[in-house]
């Protein structure tokens, strides 16, 4: 068991963790407030300190993982190039995907608390789309919102979905040759410049 953790920012640190550690381990319907407790080796009341409830305690762990994420989105290499940096951006949503694969599926593989009662969580969440959509501003001529976020959109949707695939046995079953593979991002991300090249 765990030392039991004594000032009050180091239990709401340990709950943080451990609430992660318990959907890592056994998933995320096995979350809640008596199993952190139980975990920590703290009576089952002490956690409601610094969170009224599981889905509290879920959101502050959603909000750190979104800014994780943005952070590494943000460390990429930079390029003056719009097309090269948009390219960075890419190669850095993979690598997160294959490197942090528990965060990647809380943020986009699970069902979040409401984002109506957690602002500060979506505040995140928002942050991380609004450096997709600054990389696109750069990379065309100012076009109207709607279009610039429907862009954005598409390359989400494109970068998301071949991460997700790479994390799946269903390539292994169809039988890719390991070079289709290596190059799936690039020829992606390549395709993804031509279709928002002005």
């Amino acid at each position: 068991m765990p030392p039991r953790p004594h000032p009050a920012r180091d239990l709401r640190e340990a709950c943080v963790d451990q609430a992660l550690a318990i959907i890592g381990d056994v998933g995320l319907e096995a979350l809640s407030i008596r199993e952190v407790a139980r975990r920590l080796g703290v009576s089952h009341q002490a956690p409601y300190k610094h969170f009224p409830s599981s889905d509290h305690l879920l959101a502050e762990v959603v909000r750190r993982t979104y800014r994780q994420f943005s952070e590494h989105l943000e460390a990429r290499p930079r390029s003056s190039h719009p097309g090269e940096d948009l390219k960075s951006m890419g190669e850095a949503y993979l690598r997160f995907a294959i490197d942090h694969p528990l965060h990647y599926r809380l943020l986009f593989g699970t069902p979040l608390p409401d984002p109506a009662a957690h602002p500060e969580m979506m505040a995140e969440a928002r942050r991380a789309f609004q450096l997709l959509h600054e990389a696109i501003g750069h990379l065309k001529p100012p076009t109207s919102e709607t279009d610039r976020q429907l862009d954005a959109l598409f390359v989400w949707a494109t970068v998301h979905g071949l991460a997700t695939i790479l994390q799946t046995a269903a390539l292994d079953q169809i039988g890719l040759d390991k070079v289709v593979l290596a190059e799936a991002l690039p020829h992606a991300l390549h395709r993804i410049g031509k279709a928002l090249a002005p």
